[in-house]
């Protein structure tokens, strides 16, 4: 393994699950229509199940990355992994709404585990200098994951039927799990196949390399910390806007629009991966303004922007007419609230150090809260408003309010700010 290789293999490997969590993740919207004929479900009880996903995986994040922190993120991504690939291929076994809201719960709180086991791999591994691209393309997996699980999942629905896919996908996931354990370990010192120079490298750019980091987090800590509630508060504002592109934009264009199933998967793809063009576009920018000396406004500036051009593309979609209009729009907001995921989990790492896992389970924690409560949100507030333009309304409000979050951010202070 070359000096050029080993950290960035790591990063491969993460982007490789951000992938599959989220291929993992909306084959549930996409299986919408024939899952509620088949189980005779309402828009209401799917708004459940969508949302027992978001629940199960917010509250367990904390625990997660308490677990991610104590046994380091080999093991425990491996074990989860492999949970929740079970439960994925479980999802196709469910014979009513109670088996499949139980399923779903439990697959959520095993995907819970995934990014704040790879935060705190990554502070282990990445250079400070390189920390917002490593999660940019992090994070741009889970974007393209989706985007690609649309028209794949899509296919593998209408040829092979739903239960068949959920099969298939949980297969997967047992592959990369085995793969993750015989090639990762928790740091570069204890790596066999890494250079001495790549670990001198890395040790000499890491955070805190110089540091008495054996102290553990206590909660007062984290409950005194404005760093941690300004990092809770923007990312609950972003989830709720982003959630809603893997819970119910495939259906919201499919019935506003009269789409087909195919045809649908298609168009919902653009703001997807505009997100991942977000996640990369922030990630170069977080590493550009950190090398010139400006570690704060890293964080904030890119955040900041991209809460802007989420909160207009939300409005916008309200106005447009086609369905090519609001995927513009759409994909515009997309763009802007995904660039803001770099600057927050890097502000977790910096914040956090060797409990990145912990500090980003409670800010992810937070998020995944609005992720539940954009689920229902959306089929709920069109039934009592009889418009889908509230919910939008709502997202835009939100964005705003996440930039006065930012403003409070002083990253190179940790948790004592």
């Amino acid at each position: 393994m070359t000096r050029m290789n080993g950290r960035y293999l790591v990063v491969v490997g993460m982007f490789l699950l951000s992938l599959l969590l989220y291929i993992d993740r909306i084959c549930i919207s996409v299986a919408k229509s024939p899952i509620a004929s088949d189980l005779n479900l309402s828009d209401k009880a799917m708004g459940w199940v969508l949302s027992a996903f978001a629940l199960g995986y917010a509250l367990l994040q904390v625990p997660s990355g308490l677990l991610a922190d104590r046994y380091g993120p080999r093991r425990i991504l491996f074990s989860i992994v492999t949970f929740w690939s079970a439960l994925t291929a479980l999802t196709g076994a469910a014979w009513n709404f109670i088996s499949l809201l139980v399923v779903r719960f439990l697959f959520g709180a095993g995907e819970s585990g995934a990014f704040p086991g790879m935060s705190r791999a990554i502070y282990s591994w990445m250079p400070l200098r390189e920390r917002g691209t490593a999660i940019g393309i992090n994070f741009s997996g889970s974007r393209l994951g989706a985007a690609f699980a649309l028209p794949f999942v899509a296919w593998l629905i209408t040829d092979y039927g739903w239960r068949y896919s959920f099969l298939v996908l949980g297969g997967i996931g047992i592959i990369w799990a085995v793969i993750w354990w015989l090639t990762f370990r928790d740091t570069p010192e204890e790596h066999p196949w890494l250079s001495n120079n790549e670990k001198e490298e890395i040790i000499a750019g890491r955070q805190g390399a110089t540091e008495l980091e054996s102290e553990k987090l206590q909660l007062k800590v984290l409950l005194r910390s404005q760093n941690m509630w300004s990092a809770i508060g923007q990312y609950f504002c972003s989830n709720f806007t982003f959630f809603f592109a893997l819970t119910w934009l495939f259906p919201h264009l499919k019935d506003k629009y009269q789409l087909d199933t195919m045809e649908a998967g298609w168009y919902a793809i653009a703001p997807l991966i505009a997100g991942a063009v977000g996640n990369w576009f922030a990630g170069a920018m977080v590493d550009s303004l950190y090398r010139n000396g400006r570690w704060n406004h890293s964080r904030q500036m890119p955040a900041i922007l991209g809460f802007c051009l989420a909160a207009l593309g939300m409005i916008g979609s309200v106005y447009m007419n086609t369905p090519l209009g609001s995927i513009l729009m759409l994909s515009i907001a997309i763009f802007g609230a995904d660039m803001t995921l770099p600057p927050s989990w890097a502000l977790c790492v910096d914040i956090g150090k060797k409990n990145s896992g912990t500090v980003s389970g409670t800010m992810n924690m937070a998020g995944n809260l609005g992720s539940f409560l954009t689920a229902l949100a959306f089929p709920y507030l069109t039934a009592w408003t009889g418009s889908v333009n509230y919910f939008f309304f709502t997202s835009a409000a939100l964005n705003v309010l996440a930039i006065f979050f930012w403003v409070k951010v002083k990253a190179d202070r940790g948790l004592s700010y």
